[in-house]
């Protein structure tokens, strides 16, 4: 059994959101980004599908010209290949659901566009 907390020992990064992997199995990754209000990360796409869901706070979610207020409890999934972008309306902490072929690597890197 894996087991993890999305709310224990939070971080709040000074200028960028932080990224933490929690949990890593044969099906998914669980990762917990943590934003400051004002942060985000930029337009960005996967190959894989993945799972966002707003486990405190709020978030502008762009999904190509499409804009959508993500409170906590709110989860949306996405198809591989789909623009979207994060922006932090209040301190928020996200869960992100990664298919198994995905990166955290990856992920981290959208940190730096």
């Amino acid at each position: 059994m894996d087991q993890a907390s999305f709310l224990a020992d939070i971080i709040y990064g000074e200028t960028q959101p932080v990224i933490t992997p929690l949990i890593t199995n044969d099906f998914t990754k669980e990762i917990r980004i943590v934003f400051r209000a004002g942060q985000s990360m930029k337009a960005h796409k996967t190959s894989f599908p993945i799972t966002v869901m707003i486990v405190q706070g709020c978030i502008d979610f762009r999904v190509a010209e499409e804009r959508y207020e993500l409170m906590a409890g709110d989860v949306v999934a996405l198809e591989g290949n789909v623009m979207h972008e994060l922006n932090a309306t209040e301190s928020s902490i996200v869960r992100l659901s990664l298919h198994k072929a995905d990166s955290v690597a990856r992920v981290n890197g959208v940190l730096k566009l």
